[in-house]
C-alpha cells in the first residue's frame, strides 16, 4: 500500500538534496583552492596514513642530503689542504735533491736550509687548518689546536672519527688524523722531524745525511698519497649516495603528490557539473514549494 506523500516530506527531501549538493561543492571548492585532495584526515583516512609516512621519509631523506653536503664539503676542504701539503713535500724533496748533489758551496746549502725552514713553518700552518671553525686534523677534538711550533714532531693528534650518516644505518668517517698525514709522533718519517733533520744536515754540510733525508721524505710522501687516495674513494662513494638520495626524493615526492594532490581537471569538471545540478535543484525546488493555499485561493 503506497504511503501518503505530504508537502512536508517533499520539502524535507528537497532540502536534504540541496544540502548534499552544497556539501559536494564546498568540498570541491576547497580542493580547487588548496590544490590538495586531502585537506583533513576524514577526507581519506587510509590516504592520510600513507601521506604521513611519505612526509616522514622525505624529512629523513632531506637530513641525509644535508649530511652528504656537509661530508662532501669537509672532504673537499681536506683534499685541497692535502694538495697544499703535497706541494710543500714536493718542493722540500726538490731542494733535498739539489742539496745532495755535492757541488753546492756551504752558502748555497744554507740558503736551501732557510727555505726548508720556511716550508716546515708552512706545513705547520697546514697541519692546523680549520674548516668552519674546526681543526680538521685533530680527530674528534676539533676545538683543540693539534700542533705547535715547539712540539710539532712529537705532537699526538686525536685519532677519533667524525662520522656522517648518509643513509639508514650508513655512516662514513670523513676526517683524517694528523698522524696519518704528517707521521706518527717522534717517527723518523714524521714530516716535521724529517724537515728539521734535513735543515740541520744542510747547515752542517752533511751531504750523505741529506741524501738519507730524501728517502724519509719519499716514505712520508707514499703514506701521504695513500691518505689522499682514501679521501678520493670516500668522496666518490658519497657522491654515489647523493645520487641515490636524489632518486629516492623524486620517488617519495611523486608518491606523496599522487596521494595528496587533487586532479585539478577532474575537480573543475566535477565542480561545474555540481553547479549545474545545484541550479537544477533550485529550479525544481522553486516549482515544488511555489503552490500554497494562498495561491489556490487566488
Amino acid at each position: 500500500m503506497p504511503s501518503r506523500v505530504t508537502q512536508s516530506m517533499l520539502n524535507t527531501q528537497f532540502m536534504r538534496n540541496l544540502n548534499n549538493n552544497l556539501n559536494r561543492m564546498e568540498k570541491l571548492q576547497e580542493q580547487m583552492s588548496s590544490g590538495r585532495r586531502i585537506n583533513k584526515p576524514s577526507d581519506d583516512p587510509v590516504g592520510i596514513s600513507f601521506s604521513m609516512r611519505y612526509r616522514s621519509e622525505l624529512e629523513s631523506n632531506d637530513q641525509y642530503q644535508r649530511n652528504v653536503d656537509s661530508a662532501l664539503s669537509w672532504l673537499s676542504y681536506a683534499d685541497e689542504t692535502l694538495g697544499q701539503a703535497g706541494n710543500v713535500m714536493q718542493r722540500a724533496r726538490e731542494l733535498a735533491v739539489q742539496g745532495a748533489t755535492g757541488t753546492n758551496p756551504q752558502e748555497a746549502l744554507d740558503t736551501i736550509a732557510m727555505e726548508i725552514d720556511q716550508l716546515s713553518e708552512q706545513m705547520l700552518s697546514i697541519a692546523n687548518s680549520k674548516f668552519n671553525g674546526k681543526y680538521v686534523f685533530n680527530g674528534e677534538l676539533t676545538d683543540v689546536q693539534p700542533y705547535y711550533d715547539y712540539n710539532a714532531g712529537s705532537a699526538s693528534p686525536d685519532s677519533g672519527s667524525i662520522n656522517f650518516e648518509i643513509g639508514i644505518g650508513v655512516k662514513i668517517p670523513v676526517n683524517v688524523s694528523g698522524k696519518d698525514i704528517f707521521g706518527q709522533p717522534d717517527a723518523d718519517d714524521n714530516i716535521f722531524i724529517a724537515l728539521k733533520d734535513l735543515s740541520r744536515k744542510l747547515k752542517s754540510g752533511d751531504i750523505k745525511g741529506v741524501s738519507e733525508s730524501i728517502g724519509k721524505l719519499d716514505q712520508r710522501m707514499d703514506a701521504f698519497l695513500a691518505v689522499r687516495a682514501d679521501i678520493g674513494a670516500k668522496t666518490n662513494r658519497i657522491e654515489l649516495a647523493e645520487d641515490r638520495l636524489q632518486d629516492i626524493n623524486i620517488n617519495l615526492s611523486s608518491l606523496k603528490s599522487k596521494t595528496e594532490d587533487a586532479d585539478m581537471a577532474a575537480v573543475i569538471t566535477n565542480l561545474k557539473m555540481d553547479e549545474n545540478v545545484y541550479q537544477a535543484s533550485l529550479s525544481a525546488g522553486s516549482r515544488l514549494i511555489q503552490p500554497s493555499l494562498i495561491d489556490f485561493l487566488r
